[in-house]
């Protein structure tokens, strides 16, 4: 076999392969093979038929273009592998040439890793808010533990801003009562904004047995985005008590035994958390900085295919879970299509680059996963889509996913690289130390939503 590379774009090749006939003979028997178990020839045992008798009776045509689909993959995968090129996607195949007992031609256009030059990075400076916890930030984070706490009671007096009230809904569409348009005994705590619009002013001021009549858009059933005449009746008043905030409560609401203890937990709980938010701020401004370093071509195809693969999810999806279709999505967005699809290139965009620079940086740092690094990825994986470790490691191996998931740690890995090569400050000029353990982790997750989660990813 004879191959050649001819470079179309910086993305772009076409192989041109030469096959002599001799190495085809091992297809052209299973052929022969394949279509003596298909066809029957009176005379002729089953599995038995002469190759002579097959061409006469089937075509010689019809055995060669068998024998060529079962040769074409393993010719162009040697081609590939000769031409060392990093292939994205599936090769657009056109023989050229096919002489019985003679040459098979073909070529073979595919879109390929574009060559990428990583400048140096250690430059890059940025800057994320301050980890600060306020007093507020503590007794606001105290006060929802109470709210949790809260215990109701009936008071026969008029619904106020806070009590929970127990009531029927009736909701009619152009004078028709809908089929799933009533609900009996429904618990709504007013000022919640947990049901429909309108709600609040209609209850407040009603007592045991009081009803109302408001008018209100659905937000979901059968008639949902339209208007609706809904009547609610409250059946029952109750008030919200909160607990004292004393070391009773700590004890009932912790392992604590006084409220400063409680406090002080909680104070240490938000450092963590706004720690944590400040790493994910730190690596999502150093990934958009070392974009903005490195030139990328971007394949075309590769491109189009995750665009809509990105529609694709968002719409048979996300958007179906949530029982709304692009239309209405794009109304509640407020957005027009155009917008939408100039966002949803830009975000493919930045998924594809993110991943062909990161994956350039892995080869050039030399990093690689361990198995204890992968087997930590797989089980926070496995955590986010609802699967247990077990389940979840056997879907990724039936479904060769494995260095899916290596890629995505070596990713991970790479970004935390650059991370703790960067300055990072915060709002009060203060360095941010970013080489802390769970740095890898926090890039991880980085690198996942801006590659897409969930989505097909642009492997080879």
């Amino acid at each position: 076999m004879k191959s050649a590379v001819e470079t179309l774009n910086p993305t772009r090749v076409r192989l041109t392969v030469e096959v002599p006939f001799e190495e085809l003979k091992p297809s052209l028997d299973a052929a022969y093979k394949k279509i003596n178990q298909q066809v029957t020839v009176p005379g002729f045992r089953k599995g038995k038929i002469p190759a002579r008798v097959i061409d006469q009776r089937f075509g010689r045509g019809a055995v060669l273009e068998e024998a060529v689909n079962d040769a074409l993959p393993k010719f162009y995968t040697e081609a590939v592998n000769e031409g060392e090129l990093n292939v994205l996607g599936q090769p657009e195949v056109d023989i050229t040439e096919l002489k019985d007992n003679e040459l098979l031609a073909f070529t073979a256009e595919v879109d390929i890793r574009p060559a990428l030059e990583i400048p140096d990075y250690s430059g890059i400076e940025v800057e994320v808010d301050a980890v600060e916890v306020s007093d507020e930030d503590v007794d606001k984070s105290v006060e929802q533990l109470r709210e949790r706490f809260a215990s109701t009671s009936p008071v026969e007096r008029a619904a106020q801003d806070g009590d929970v009230v127990t009531i029927d809904l009736e909701a009619k569409v152009d004078g028709e009562v809908l089929e799933d348009g009533v609900a009996k005994d429904v618990s709504y705590t007013i000022g919640s904004g947990e049901l429909l619009d309108g709600i609040d002013d209609a209850v407040k001021g009603l007592e045991a047995d009081g009803s109302a009549t408001f008018t209100s858009e659905l937000k979901g059933g059968s008639a949902q985005g339209k208007e609706a005449e809904v009547t609610v009746k409250v059946t029952e008043v109750k008030v919200r008590e909160l607990p004292e905030l004393d070391d009773d409560f700590a004890q009932l609401a912790s392992e604590f035994d006084t409220l400063d203890e409680l406090k002080a937990d909680s104070r240490k709980r938000l450092e963590q958390m706004k720690k944590y938010d400040q790493a994910t701020q730190a690596q999502e401004k150093v990934l958009d900085e070392l974009l903005k370093l490195v030139e990328v071509p971007m394949p075309e195809k590769l491109l189009a295919d995750e665009i809509q693969t990105r529609k694709h999810n968002l719409e048979h999806h996300q958007l179906g879970q949530m029982g709304l279709d692009l239309a209405k999505y794009l109304e509640i967005q407020g957005k027009t299509e155009e917008e939408f699809d100039a966002e949803t290139k830009e975000q493919a965009e930045k998924g594809i680059k993110t991943q062909f620079i990161l994956d350039e940086l892995v080869n050039k740092e030399k990093l690689n996963v361990s198995q204890e690094e992968l087997t930590e990825h797989l089980m926070r994986r496995a955590q986010s889509s609802g699967m247990s470790p077990d389940q979840f490691a056997q879907a990724v191996v039936e479904g060769g996913q494995v260095p899916m998931l290596v890629g995505e740690v070596a990713r991970g890995k790479a970004l935390a690289v650059v991370v703790e090569a960067a300055t990072v400050k915060d709002t009060n000029g203060e360095v941010v130390d970013m080489a802390d353990e769970d740095e890898a982790e926090v890039a991880e997750a980085v690198v996942a939503e801006a590659e897409g989660e969930g989505e097909e990813k642009t492997e080879a």
